[in-house]
Formats: C-alpha cells, sequence, structure tokens
C-alpha cells in the first residue's frame, strides 16, 4: 500500500493531540468539545472518521482542489498581457474599468491585483504615507466655491509640445465644469474656462486660486498716485472680470489648502495621460478632444452629491453681453486728433451726431479673443475694428498684452579710426603710425598745389 504524507496545520494539529488523549482516556467528551470550540455532535463525527482513516480526516476535503469560481488560467495570461502592452502605463483601478469598458473582461479590483502581483507585474503608481493636516469641510451647495488652477506637465508624453492644463473643481461635489490645454498658464486661459463655465453652469458665488499674478498684484511694487487715492491695487485682468462678475476672489496661502483641485491634478495626470496615449494624441487639438470625451466619464466616477441638492450658481443675465466682459480692458486717453493708441494701431473716432470732439477723454479699450478692438466711453461703444491678424496674447508680469512685432534691426555703424595716443615730452614721433602719414601726405599735397619744390 502507497503511504500518503499529509501536511497538518496549526488547527488541525491541535485536533490531533486532543483527539489522541480523548483516545487514551485523559479527556472526557464535553471538555474535549470545549477545548475544540465543537458540538458534542461534531466531535462524535470527526472521532468517528479519525479511527477509521486515520490523521487524514482532520484535513480539509477541498484540500489541493481548483475552487469552481477560480479565474481562468488564460485569462489572467490575457490580464497580464494587456496590462503590459496596450493599456501599459494604466493605474490599476483604472484598468480594471477599462478591461471592463473595452475588452468585456470583468475583474474586481483585489482579483486583477492579485493576478498581477502573482505575474511580477509592479503597480504604476506607489502611494506615499498621508501626512496629518486640519479638514475643511466642503461648501454644502454646487456653485458656491470654484477652485482654479492649472496643471503644466507632460500630458503628451513626448509626442507633441508640453502643454498646462487649466480647469476648475467644484469644491461641493468635485466636479470639473470644464478644462482645457493650453501652451502656458496665462490669462486667456482662465478667460475661456471661466466663460465655458458661465454659459453651461452659471456664475460661481467665489473663486479659490493660488498667488499667481495672473490673479492679483504683488505687493513688490510701489502704489501708484491713482492707487494711492483708491486706496488699494488697481486688479489684474482676470482680477477685474471676476468683480465685473461679482464673483468673491480667496487666495489660497499653500497648494494644501486647495487640496480638491490638487488631487484632480494628481488623477489626471494618472488616467488622462494613460487616455492620450491609447488615443495616440500628439496635437493640443486631439488631445481637447480627448478630453472633452474624458471629463463626462470622470465626473461620473468622481464626483459626489453636495449636502444641499440646490445649486447655487447664478444664471448669466440674457440682457447682457458676454463680450463685453470676458475680454481685455485697457486705459487709454484720447489724443487731439480724435485717435486712440493702441500698440502700433490708430483707433479713429468717428464724428458723433452732435460733432462733439472727444479729445482729452479717458476712455476703456476692449481687446476680445476675436481680434477684435473696441472703444468705450461710459459704457457707450465709440468705434469697433476687427483685425484681419489677431494677435497673440501673453501673460506679462501678470498682465495680459497684445504681442507687438519686434523692431526691425538698424544697420551696423562703421567703425570709427584709432583715437591717437598722447606722446610724452621727449618721446619721437612713429613716422609709420597711421596719423602721421596723413598729416605727411596733406603736407605734400599743400606744397604741390602752391608750387614749392621739395
Amino acid at each position: 500500500m502507497k503511504e500518503t504524507r499529509i501536511t497538518l496545520t496549526t488547527t488541525e494539529q491541535r485536533r490531533l493531540l486532543v483527539l489522541n488523549q480523548l483516545s487514551a482516556g485523559s479527556l472526557g467528551d464535553a471538555a474535549a468539545a470545549r477545548l475544540l470550540n465543537l458540538s458534542p455532535r461534531q466531535l462524535r463525527r470527526l472521532r468517528a472518521a479519525y479511527r477509521q482513516t486515520g490523521a487524514a480526516a482532520l484535513a480539509h476535503g477541498n484540500r489541493g482542489r481548483r475552487p469552481a469560481h477560480a479565474t481562468d488560467p488564460a485569462l489572467s495570461r490575457r490580464v497580464v498581457e494587456l496590462a503590459t502592452s496596450t493599456y501599459q502605463g494604466f493605474n490599476w483601478q483604472h484598468l480594471t474599468e477599462m478591461l471592463a469598458e473595452r475588452e468585456g473582461i470583468e475583474l474586481s479590483h483585489s482579483t486583477l491585483f492579485r493576478i498581477l502581483t502573482a505575474a511580477g507585474v509592479a503597480p504604476v503608481r506607489q502611494r506615499r504615507p498621508p501626512k496629518h493636516r486640519s479638514r475643511r469641510d466642503r461648501y454644502p451647495r454646487e456653485g458656491m466655491l470654484l477652485q482654479l488652477d492649472a496643471s503644466p506637465h507632460d500630458w503628451l508624453e513626448g509626442r507633441g509640445p508640453k502643454l498646462s492644463l487649466v480647469g476648475g473643481v467644484d469644491d461641493a461635489t468635485s466636479l470639473i465644469p470644464w478644462a482645457l490645454f493650453r501652451e502656458q498658464e496665462d490669462a486667456q486661459g482662465y478667460f475661456q474656462l471661466l466663460r465655458q463655465v458661465v454659459v453651461t453652469h452659471g456664475i460661481p458665488m467665489a473663486a479659490y486660486t493660488d498667488r499667481h499674478s495672473i490673479f492679483w498684484q504683488t505687493q513688490d511694487k510701489d502704489l501708484t498716485l491713482e492707487e494711492q487715492l483708491q486706496g488699494r491695487r488697481q486688479p489684474t485682468q482676470f482680477g477685474r472680470l471676476l468683480e465685473e462678475l461679482g464673483v468673491e476672489l480667496i487666495l489660497a496661502l499653500s497648494p494644501q489648502a486647495k487640496g480638491r483641485i490638487e488631487r484632480a491634478w494628481g488623477t489626471l495626470q494618472d488616467r488622462l495621460t494613460s487616455e492620450l496615449r491609447l488615443a495616440a494624441a500628439s496635437t493640443p487639438g486631439q488631445a481637447q478632444e480627448v478630453l472633452l470625451d474624458y471629463l463626462p466619464r470622470h465626473n461620473l466616477k468622481f464626483a459626489i452629491s453636495a449636502l444641499d441638492a440646490d445649486p447655487a450658481w447664478i444664471p448669466w443675465p440674457p440682457d447682457r453681453c458676454l463680450d463685453d466682459l470676458f475680454c481685455f480692458k485697457y486705459r487709454r486717453v484720447v489724443g487731439r486728433d480724435n485717435t486712440v493708441r493702441f500698440g502700433r494701431r490708430v483707433l479713429q473716432i468717428p464724428r458723433n451726431e452732435r460733432g462733439t470732439s472727444h479729445a482729452g477723454a479717458r476712455v476703456l479699450v476692449h481687446q476680445g479673443f476675436d481680434g477684435s478692438l473696441a472703444v468705450f466711453r461710459d459704457g457707450v461703444c465709440l468705434v469697433r475694428q476687427l483685425l484681419a491678424d489677431p494677435p497673440a496674447v501673453y501673460r506679462v508680469a501678470g498682465h495680459s498684452r497684445a504681442a507687438a512685432a519686434p523692431p526691425a534691426a538698424k544697420p551696423p555703424k562703421p567703425p570709427l579710426p584709432p583715437t591717437p595716443q598722447p606722446r610724452l615730452p621727449g618721446q619721437p614721433a612713429n613716422p609709420k603710425s597711421p596719423w602721421r602719414l596723413a598729416s605727411r601726405n596733406r603736407f605734400n599735397n599743400h606744397r604741390h598745389a602752391s608750387g614749392q619744390n621739395h
């Protein structure tokens, strides 16, 4: 008869010891049942099986058998292949969702974790232990606070230029109402973001930002005379827009203070980057298309319900024009010839019905993102001009200005003749110096002209 070797666990070894003492008469049935935490009936069944088959009766009957609900090895190999090829770089929770959505493979996160760990696949993101910070409660209603920020990152992973993602997160629900890619973080990107939010959702009650010069004037500059009279610094272009919309500007003292949007950037830098890689996006336009397709799924996954279901977005008044607010505004003074200078352009103000002059009047020049320039005085448009070539708008020291063409290079001036060095007393003149030769030539020419001989 072939001998079978059985390995018992610690619990099974304890049962074997108690059953041996029970068979030897050292323990009674009641005491043995208490030690093994079994009922008397179960103890009798276990004792009978031990007498019949020995120690093998103590091992579980399913030991060594493959569970009926175990994952198919072929499916496990397929998951490992997809995780290391098509979906390489996806975090494992995101990979679980993509496998169910695109490949029809329904697996739990724990099952995927077990399959990839057994195959030696390392996780993409290594989570750091959290730091202790004080918690700030969410605002109760959607639209009460909108956190704004930008995330410069290599979103295209070398397939295209480095971009900056400008977006906002609602504090009450973690909803991302809209976002867009820009070449860099600039005021125009925030103007476009807030305009789209106002059109689709409404005006937020407050905006939470960092202390970037796009949002506020730094304190290292001296106050102008006008600022001293007003008792405050002039707002930036974006700060002026918030004032006209009635949005309160709240400045954060640290990145951790606006942790909702900072955590959103971490999620997007992981998931959105993988989506862009899967779509082979290599241009800003392609990246924006992938972003707009991804945002609804992101909000469905991560957005939560507000404590108060009544939203706080303020509807946009239908009698107001968006272009009158969402533009850059600059103060100018009308010249004596009723013209306004803006960069290298001159805007001529036409004669009005009364024929009065606007010379010396203070006006506002509106620079729209569609390439239009308009002059306003006391809320009345005096002239509007649409440029054929809209200028690129960029941020310089907290202000957004039109990029002017570089001045034409001037031709180089001819080099000046060398300056003669003073001669010390008693030092003979150098007969070969250029100044000595020029003086001698002038002297000889004068003698030839006067008829003198050498």
